[in-house]
């Protein structure tokens, strides 16, 4: 299949509601300004709301006919989500045509969320599954809606390992990282199943960036006190592309009218690292169906949020 690139301009967004989580930098930042530039009413789910308000002002100056509502969201603290889908709920008049989970943590320190999971896991995965399940409700209620998680093109280093989910065996960084990708992948593909076996006129898609300038690789350094890690990773930002090109496939997820339930997309350039959006490639622990189920009945145990859609 030929790589396909982004539309340029979007679609006419007019008259459609988008959620993004982490929209006040790198990805979700990008994301945010396209649709509103597109015309959608874009509601940004962020834990630091005084950086979201800066960059909504950025995307009103772009765009100042734009409408930006604000919605605090910690995706490591389950009653944070529950609160931010409830009032995600209100802001949208009970209408989400679009739900961009994006926002995540990457290779940090081993901490532990507000309920107890391994952080990268827990924030990466978890919150976004409980998210998306408390906002079903609201996810085509008027015409199709699209759910779009965002990968990386480390979910190919993941594993699934069930008897050490929160990392009480052991952990590692990279490998948790990993999981946590390889469990968003997992996700969208039993989300698109199930969506399709309920008669849920939901499409269920995933991206990933490639290799771009933001700052989520300088958490992880900053916060283990490695002051040169977090310089070289700045140092090697040379190689990456701009956060409004990692951006194009997950805008392509977003808006492409030919996706399919599980479709996954990337950028089209060389190993994936960069260049115009298209098709991705999936590990073959991303396809496997009964890892994907039995991850969706554990997530729904973990943090008691039951989304309620049958399996295939």
């Amino acid at each position: 299949m030929a790589p396909r690139t982004t539309p340029r301009p979007l679609p006419d967004l007019s008259g459609t509601t988008a959620v993004v989580t982490g929209a006040n930098s790198g990805i979700g930042a990008a994301t945010t300004l396209a649709l509103a530039k597109g015309g959608a009413r874009v509601v940004m789910a962020c834990r630091d709301l005084a950086k979201a308000e800066r960059t909504a002002a950025a995307v009103r100056r772009v765009v100042p006919e734009a409408k930006v509502p604000l919605v605090g969201l910690d995706l490591a603290d389950l009653a944070s989500v529950a609160e931010a889908a409830e009032e995600i709920g209100k802001t949208s008049g009970g209408r989400v045509d679009l739900l961009v989970n994006n926002a995540g943590v990457m290779a940090l320190p081993e901490r532990r969320t507000a309920d107890g999971f391994e952080m990268q896991f827990g924030t990466n995965h978890l919150g976004h599954f409980a998210l998306t399940a408390h906002l079903l409700p609201y996810l085509g209620t008027d015409g199709p809606a699209r759910v779009v998680t965002v990968s990386s093109l480390a979910h190919r280093m993941g594993r699934i390992d069930f008897d050490n989910l929160n990392a009480e065996r052991g952990y590692g960084s990279w490998p948790a990282y990993g999981c946590s990708k390889l469990a968003n992948l997992l996700f969208t593909a039993e989300l698109a199943r199930r969506a399709r076996a309920t008669g849920l006129d939901l499409t269920a898609v995933s991206a990933h960036p490639g290799l771009a300038a933001t700052e989520l690789g300088q958490a992880g350094p900053k916060m283990a006190g490695r002051a040169w890690a977090a310089r070289m990773e700045q140092a090697t930002r040379i190689f990456t592309q701009p956060a409004s090109s990692g951006a194009l496939p997950v805008l392509l997820a977003a808006t492409d009218p030919a996706a399919r339930g599980g479709a996954y997309y990337g950028p089209a350039g060389l190993l994936e690292c960069r260049g115009g959006a298209g098709p991705a490639r999936l590990s073959a622990r991303a396809k496997d169906p009964v890892t994907a189920r039995r991850l969706w009945d554990v997530s729904a145990a973990l943090t008691g949020v039951d989304p309620g859609l049958e399996p295939a």
